[in-house]
């Protein structure tokens, strides 16, 4: 078992590098960008993101999932060619109407959205350029599939670091705004797309199954309503907000949960290696047990992440940014511990994938559309962006806890619920120590550094004090470490059996 999890945490490693290099480097320009956008500027960027957010999943129809997971279906490669240039012809038909209605309906979009029509060149630029991204998943799914990982990754990191080039040529170089923000993005996937199009032209042939897209249909479907309500739970309250508060609150707002998602830059990888790594594994008699331990051990990371990104947000924030924008700072906490909780969701429901009972999704995602929408509502008018924030942590609280209980029905798996709660202690303590410290004055180098380096050190130390790690997993993590190779190396007669398997 040791290996594979080896694997798929070496390949998320590798997915890792690909899309944390260019946040890293958005976070770094996060001051220039501060400096040529206003806040009213980032919250329009802020909406215009939502109506992309949302032009994806339809734009994909679910069939992003549903190729991957029939692709293990398929025995030879005509049934690979039949199953990915039948998708190809129905995007092609069906999105090809949407951009129509897309582009003609933009200025009401856009004043219902914005609240002026003012936006909507910049609008239909998005429109256009989710449709045009909406065939990638194809390719790059390819990749996944083959575990070409590096491709996978340079291709990923090539596209982020050219958008973020654009953008500051469009921004802050020509002085574009929000229109030169999302023009970046067009120019950049134009030209990816004529790169990723050559690589999965050897699958489009002239072959169409009706049978193949009705159970593509059948298994990609049902996620879309799930999917649209993934995103009115991360972005209704974008909306709630801009009824009660400033277009300015809504781009403070904004930053912070730019900020508290940094988690995103494990689960991302993350999960893009965990589900072609799932579907190889569900015919195994070890399955389960490996489900087991992978959600252990992503949890942990998980936990480590929030721990970090919230006990040096008012510090990174003091960096960063100018003082309009450090009260993002107290958004981060909540925002850090809500992505936690929708990674344990997703590493929890896979049973719901593996059973192909993806009408079930709907049902999770639905009860937490129903609380998020009803404690934003609540909140909100109450404490403002604050609201937004507890909402968060509300939402994927139940999402979590309704996925896992669905999966469980479905495809049953023992997780080690009493470590997962050992590893949230863990975090929380090292989360309060370094917060509760003095160390220096807020925002400077030496503050950042001394709250990062207590998180480092208290989280292991929590961990250990509650009883944590096996011995086997301590023997291993020595091994890896090089620590008992010296030690069986100083002492020959050491037992050196204990590491484990």
């Amino acid at each position: 078992m040791f290996d594979r999890l080896k694997s798929l945490f070496g390949d998320t490693t590798v997915y890792g590098l690909g899309a944390a290099a260019p946040s890293v480097l958005s976070l770094l320009l996060l001051p220039v960008f501060t400096r040529f956008l206003t806040p009213t500027e980032y919250g329009v960027i802020a909406l215009l993101l939502t109506v992309e957010a949302a032009g994806n999943l339809v734009f994909r129809w679910g069939l992003d999932t549903a190729f991957l997971r029939l692709f293990y279906d398929c025995a030879d490669m005509e049934g690979r060619q039949r199953l990915a240039s039948s998708i190809l012809a129905f995007l092609l038909a069906a999105n090809g109407m949407l951009l129509a209605v897309g582009l003609f309906a933009a200025p009401g979009i856009g004043t219902g959205l914005l609240g002026t029509p003012a936006n909507s060149g910049a609008l239909r630029l998005v429109i256009f350029n989710t449709f045009v991204a909406g065939f990638f998943f194809i390719p790059l799914t390819l990749l996944r599939i083959e575990r070409r990982s590096t491709r996978f990754a340079t291709v990923m990191f090539s596209r982020a670091v050219a958008t973020v080039a654009v953008r500051l040529l469009l921004v802050a170089g020509f002085g574009m705004g929000v229109f030169g923000f999302v023009l970046a993005n067009l120019l950049v996937t134009m030209v990816l797309g004529v790169i990723l199009g050559k690589w999965c032209a050897y699958l489009v042939r002239p072959i169409v199954s009706r049978d193949i897209m009705v159970e593509a249909l059948r298994f990609g479907l049902p996620q879309l309503p799930s999917g649209y309500a993934h995103l009115v739970i991360a972005w209704s309250d974008r909306y709630i907000l801009s009824r009660y508060a400033t277009v300015g609150d809504i781009g403070v707002y904004s930053i912070g949960v730019t900020l508290g998602l940094g988690i995103q830059y494990f689960l991302r990888p993350f999960q893009t290696a965990w589900m072609p790594f799932l579907y190889e594994m569900m015919d195994r008699e070890d399955a389960r047990a490996t489900y087991r331990a992978v959600t252990t051990y992503a949890f942990l990371v998980l936990v480590f992440m929030a721990a970090a990104l919230s006990s040096t947000a008012d510090d990174l924030l003091r960096f960063a940014t100018p003082p309009d924008y450090h009260g993002a700072a107290r958004i981060v906490p909540w925002v850090a511990m809500g992505a936690v909780l929708q990674g344990l969701y997703q590493l929890a429901s896979v049973g719901l994938a593996i059973t192909k009972r993806t009408a079930y999704y709907p049902v999770a995602t639905g009860l937490t559309v129903a609380a998020s929408l009803s404690a934003n509502l609540v909140l909100i008018p109450r404490f403002g962006i604050m609201g937004a924030a507890y909402t968060h942590v509300l939402a994927y609280g139940i999402l979590a806890a309704a996925g896992t209980a669905l999966s469980q029905r479905q495809y049953p798996v023992r997780h080690e619920w009493v470590r997962l709660l050992k590893i949230t202690a863990a975090g929380l303590a090292a989360y309060v120590l370094s917060t509760s410290a003095q160390i220096g004055a807020p925002g400077t180098v030496g503050s950042l550094l001394g709250r990062a380096t207590l998180v480092v050190v208290g989280y292991p130390a929590g961990l250990l004090t509650l009883g944590f790690f096996r011995n086997t997993e301590i023997a291993r993590l020595l091994h890896i470490l090089g620590i008992r190779r010296r030690a069986a190396h100083e002492s020959p007669g050491t037992d050196s059996t204990r590491d484990g398997s």
